[in-house]
């Protein structure tokens, strides 16, 4: 009896702590959670982890463990996936974000760090623990190098807060828990809340009942029900009323066809239905039956992070026709995904791609045919001309493009790989001189109903929707003007940068990639060499919004060098803008040196290790220690007074 009461008295402790301390514990999870969720799910998801943890972190307790880091380590093994509750809790007809203003601008900026360093950037920043008991709590919740995530989050402006003064011990029930630091405000408890669509809410919910009946029906379908390419739509309207609704053809959302100009949200949301097929029933109906319960046989591709789950309501039609002679395209759009349809020779496929924040430039087109080195694509009713240029040479003008009347264009790109010259070409060597052999780029223009001269790049990286290219140029000189936004990559600078860094087309996957960009971030001399060399990143920005980034150093005369590889990571992007980078180079001489630089906001190069150094400025360029020993470690001091570490081939550095 003695046992349970003691059993139950830890139970009760580990519970008080959570009720006392579930704002700071909620963000804990928040951050941690991985960074591709939307805010909605990702609170959900905090709240289940934070609840969940009440039995773990109870039992750790009552083994004489201290309660307070027993829950904090179960909240962040549940919110690094090491331990899987069950769902979270379902929020019907309502959508919900944390008001706290700069919650999710932090979880952006984490987004590059691990769960556990993520973790150790809250336990440190927010809630005041110093390194070693940050470093415990992790290596309670399952951390394989506890003290290295710790110095990960300190590289990424996690500083330690001397912690509150405790008023009470932990097992003291009658006391306060020790004071949380002022910064809790920033936490995710209070939260906005809106209604989602309210007039079709009804609809979706029967719907989805009506489209689990049919994936059961479908299921036990024989082949002569849905033989050939002509015939019916497989039960497409057996279930529910409103399941037959989602699959009518007589159902599906068509947009005025001059909406596009006349709206403040120009995206696929204002496409009109265009092709010379919108009007086929039996082809719409086999496109949403295979959309809902695709047969045995259909190709199904889905882009990384996107759902293949069916519509919930009637989707917006883009497309029906032929774009070639015995293929049969349907094009749809749902929330934020589209769905391309395909029949060929009795074949069919279906390809679904993420459209989140889609604009202007990422809803300028969609890929309906690619077959070799031709393309069909439909364009956004808003761009007005098109072209096809060859990135790899500048000077070359873009080649026009007739527009269809249907909005389609066709495009014969020459081969990519004509011209490559050895393996270095696909490890992303020297773009320029043709080493990479052609790389085709679609530039288009809007309409000057949307904008005035606005000209864009969109490069065909095997995905249903192209890649926007841009270019940042570099901001020089102490009196340079704030860092510029990326610009459209078409201007004649913009152009030479990306015909020397074209490679980096290589390694993008455009099913995942929706921008690419080129940022010279920094411009330095090197030693031994007459000239400049331009350090550049490129950025490949998913649909989800992390993205990879590629580091390069171009000297004045050769190939770009590659310097570091990051993958999802904020760095180089709206939330990363400060930038670090080093690398050991070797002038003509044969001598080996220590080189770094940084963006525009970096005041002194600092380099320990092997390497003593204190430089000012934004550039570093000293002999290199000897290969046999460790490498130098390389920080910088911004103008903020803030430390950034050197991304590099090891792919560290965050700020």
């Amino acid at each position: 009896m003695g046992q349970r009461q003691g059993s139950g008295a830890g139970l009760r402790q580990v519970e008080a702590i959570i009720v006392e301390r579930y704002p700071q514990l909620l963000r804990l999870a928040y951050l941690v959670l991985p960074p591709h969720l939307d805010r909605h799910t990702r609170l959900l998801r905090a709240h289940r982890a934070v609840q969940h943890s009440l039995r773990a972190a109870g039992r750790r307790a009552r083994q004489g463990g201290d309660p307070l880091a027993a829950v904090r380590a179960e909240v962040v093994r549940r919110a690094a996936g090491r331990r899987r509750g069950p769902f979270p809790p379902w929020v019907w007809g309502l959508r919900m974000w944390p008001t706290a203003e700069g919650l999710d601008e932090a979880a952006r900026g984490l987004a590059g760090l691990s769960p556990y360093a993520r973790a150790a950037h809250v336990l440190c920043r927010y809630d005041g623990l110093d390194e070693g008991t940050a470093a415990d709590v992790l290596a309670e919740a399952g951390a394989g190098d506890p003290g290295g995530e710790v110095r990960a989050a300190l590289a990424a402006g996690a500083r330690p807060r001397a912690a509150a003064p405790e008023e009470g011990a932990p097992g003291d029930m009658g006391a306060a828990w020790p004071r949380p630091p002022r910064e809790t405000i920033l936490h995710p408890a209070d939260v906005h809340t809106r209604p989602t669509d309210l007039l079709l809410r009804r609809t979706r919910i029967r719907a989805a009942w009506g489209i689990a009946a049919v994936l059961l029906l479908a299921a036990g379908l024989t082949r002569a029900t849905v033989a050939g390419p002509d015939s019916g739509p497989p039960v497409a309207y057996a279930g529910a009323p409103a399941a037959r609704a989602v699959l009518d053809p007589a159902r599906l959302v068509r947009v005025p066809a001059q909406a596009w100009a006349d709206t403040g949200r120009v995206d696929f949301t204002a496409w009109p239905a265009r092709g010379t097929r919108t009007g086929d029933r039996p082809l719409l109906a086999r496109a949403l039956g295979t959309w809902v319960a695709p047969r045995s046989g259909t190709a199904v591709t889905v882009a990384p992070s996107a759902s293949a789950e069916p519509p919930g309501h009637p989707p917006q039609l883009l497309f029906a026709g032929d774009p070639r002679p015995g293929i049969a395209v349907v094009v749809f759009l749902d929330a934020d995904r589209v769905v391309r349809y395909t029949e060929q020779g009795g074949r069919r496929s279906l390809d679904i791609a993420r459209t989140d924040d889609a604009d202007v430039t990422t809803a300028a087109a969609v890929t309906l045919t690619r077959d070799g080195g031709t393309a069909r694509r439909l364009l956004a009713p808003w761009i007005a001309t098109a072209g096809v240029r060859d990135l790899a040479a500048p000077a070359t003008a873009a080649l026009p493009l007739p527009i269809g009347p249907d909005g389609t264009v066709t495009t014969e790109f020459p081969r990519e790989d004509a011209g490559r010259q050895g393996p270095d070409a696909d490890a992303g060597g020297d773009a320029g001189g043709g080493s990479c052999g052609p790389r085709p780029v679609l530039e288009v223009a809007s309409s000057p109903r949307i904008v005035e001269k606005h000209a864009f790049l969109l490069a065909d990286r095997g995905g249903l929707l192209p890649v926007h290219l841009t270019y940042t140029p570099p901001a020089e000189g102490a009196d340079a003007p704030p860092a510029r936004q990326p610009r459209e990559a078409t201007g004649p600078a913009a152009l030479a940068r990306w015909a020397q860094e074209a490679c980096a087309l290589d390694t993008v996957d455009g099913r995942a990639v929706r921008a690419l960009n080129l940022w010279d971030f920094a411009v330095t001399e090197l030693p031994e060499t007459p000239g400049r060399a331009v350090w550049s990143c490129t950025r490949a920005t998913h649909w989800t919004g992390q993205g990879d980034v590629l580091i390069r150093l171009r000297p004045p005369t050769g190939a770009s060098l590659t310097v570091a590889r990051a993958g999802s990571t904020a760095a180089c992007g709206r939330f990363g803008q400060h930038l670090l980078a080093a690398t050991v180079w070797r002038a003509p001489s044969g001598r080996a040196y220590q080189l770094a630089a940084g963006s525009r906001e970096v005041t002194e190069i600092i380099a320990t290790g092997s390497l003593r150094s204190r430089t000012p400025g934004r550039s570093l360029a000293v002999p290199a220690p000897p290969a046999s020993g460790p490498p130098a470690a390389l920080t910088a001091t911004l103008r903020s007074g803030a430390v950034i570490t050197a991304l590099d081939s090891r792919g560290g550095g965050r700020d």
